[in-house]
């Protein structure tokens, strides 16, 4: 097996699975740069309401920074479009997992002190540049308009160009992930092997009804898991923590990322278009059938209707049925559990204490001084999430 590699990716139900309710409402979502980037990172989702921490404010500016000096160029073209989707903000939630892996190895007082806080900016924006290139050859292979409320790349100038610029991207991440180190490479290079292997195995099911779970599962792991568990390794790796530590914080990262995709596929329905910035329902449109469509088919009362719906291109009225078709059934609930699943594989990997590791390897304790308030909020994000995400269910039924 190698290092990225994660086993069954269907985990065993080991704790709560039960809708619960929540009154926490998504904040608005910035449109542009405007935001300063202490804050920007927080007004996207609930995520940055679930995930406040201190070394954040303290190091995402850094990073903001960072990313602008990656994208310059002598050519001043190439630039202003390799920019194009730095200036327009995002969640930057893979460079703060990298940030908040690290915090969990070592404190963030000590960055400074050991040299490691550039070290930790320059892999924060090693993932995101990563990201980036890969969303800017997204956009080619979906044709869409927009991102980040701004127009695409490719819509603007042109798929060649877009093409063009998202290579650019993942080079700039792999020359600065090389002054990390060869493991921050290889670690890279094979997540971004991953990607276009979990973006081949989507195109493959695209608009057919039959896409089996265990693709669609294979799918969100190559294109989410894999690069959120590349962020919290290196984070993990930059503070130079046990091998232990940096496989958990890994199998932390992708076990959060299948939750974290989960929940967003499940948002795209239940949320409204105001807070997804596009149509609800969007992903049907696109022909990516994802976690509750495929079990909103498989219901006996529901699904042969939405299968007849399904399979080909969705004017608005048929948009409307189809997803009020899927939340007339129980795939919606079912799928929220199964992203709980994942919540307590990633809540899991944490829950030993590296002291308590060194302790049973007869290494002895101590010596690890990582910022516990940090690692406890990290295990319950994924959960946290879901609850929010949960309270939306019942009020769709008057509950």
């Amino acid at each position: 097996m190698s290092a990225l590699s994660f086993g069954s990716l269907k985990p065993q139900c080991t704790c709560r699975t039960s809708i619960r309710l929540s009154n926490k409402g998504d904040p608005p979502s910035p449109q542009g740069s405007c935001l300063g980037a202490a804050l920007a990172y927080r007004q996207v989702v609930n995520v940055w309401e679930l995930l406040r921490l201190p070394v954040l404010d303290e190091q995402l500016p850094n990073v903001e920074s960072g990313l602008r000096r990656a994208v310059e160029s002598p050519e001043p073209f190439l630039q202003e479009v390799a920019g194009h989707l730095v200036e327009a903000g995002g969640k930057r939630l893979r460079p703060a997992l990298v940030i908040a892996a690290a915090a969990t190895c070592l404190p963030p007082s000590s960055l400074p002190a050991n040299g490691l806080a550039d070290e930790l900016v320059l892999g924060a924006v090693s993932v995101e540049l990563v990201h980036m290139g890969s969303l800017y050859h997204d956009d080619v292979i979906d044709e869409a308009a927009s991102r980040r409320g701004v127009q695409s790349v490719n819509a603007r100038w042109g798929n060649l160009v877009a093409v063009l610029a998202g290579d650019f991207l993942l080079a700039r991440a792999s020359e600065i992930a090389a002054r990390l180190g060869t493991e921050v490479v290889k670690v890279l290079a094979t997540t971004i092997g991953r990607l276009c292997q979990g973006e081949m195995g989507q195109l493959q099911y695209s608009f057919s009804t039959a896409r089996p779970e265990n693709a669609y599962l294979d799918a969100i792991s190559a294109k989410t898991a894999s690069l959120l568990s590349a962020s919290t390794r290196i984070g993990a790796l930059v503070a130079r923590a046990p091998r232990s530590e940096v496989e958990a914080l890994a199998r932390f990262g992708h076990a959060f990322g299948m939750a974290f995709q989960i929940w967003d596929d499940v948002r795209d329905l239940l949320c409204t278009e105001e807070e997804l910035g596009k149509p609800a329902g969007h992903d049907m449109v696109e022909g990516t059938y994802t976690l509750p469509v495929i079990r909103a088919l498989a219901d006996p009362e529901h699904g042969p209707e939405l299968g007849a719906l399904l399979g080909g291109q969705l004017g608005l009225p048929e948009l409307s049925k189809a997803r009020d078709l899927v939340l007339a059934t129980g795939a919606v609930a079912s799928s929220i559990a199964e992203g709980r699943r994942w919540a307590d594989v990633a809540a899991e990997a944490l829950a030993e204490t590296p002291a308590e590791a060194a302790a049973a390897n007869g290494a002895g304790g101590g010596y690890f001084p990582g910022d516990p308030d940090v690692r406890v909020t990290l295990a319950g994000l994924a959960h946290r999430l879901l609850d929010d995400l949960a309270g939306r269910e019942p009020e769709l039924y008057g509950a």
